[in-house]
């Protein structure tokens, strides 16, 4: 089991571009059936709307539901944020673009 995360913590982001209120409907339910995930924070921009979620996994497979449910062209990547000091593991964090059609 993970560790209790602050709440502003977040693994990745999803980027949905252009906005769209029935996509952002749609990543709230997802997100809302998980115990484990939750959502630190939401930035609405010019272009569209970003999304910071607490698990980079469930991004990147959030990311493959839009691309199914909606037309659109989904991009997958990730940078490094830091190293653990205790592991010496090199931690990512992950974008998830989706570009609605």
């Amino acid at each position: 089991m993970r560790k209790p995360m602050h709440n502003s913590y977040y693994e990745a982001t999803i980027q949905i571009r252009p906005y769209k209120q029935e996509v952002l409907q749609f990543i709230l339910e997802e997100v809302g059936k998980r115990k484990d995930v939750f959502i630190a924070k939401t930035e609405e921009l010019k272009t569209g709307i970003d999304i910071f979620l607490s698990s980079q996994r469930f991004a990147r497979s959030l990311g493959k539901k839009l691309n199914e449910r909606f037309d659109g062209k989904l991009t997958i990547s990730r940078q490094i944020n830091r190293l653990d000091r205790q592991t010496g593991v090199i931690l990512y964090r992950g974008t998830v673009l989706f570009r609605l059609k």
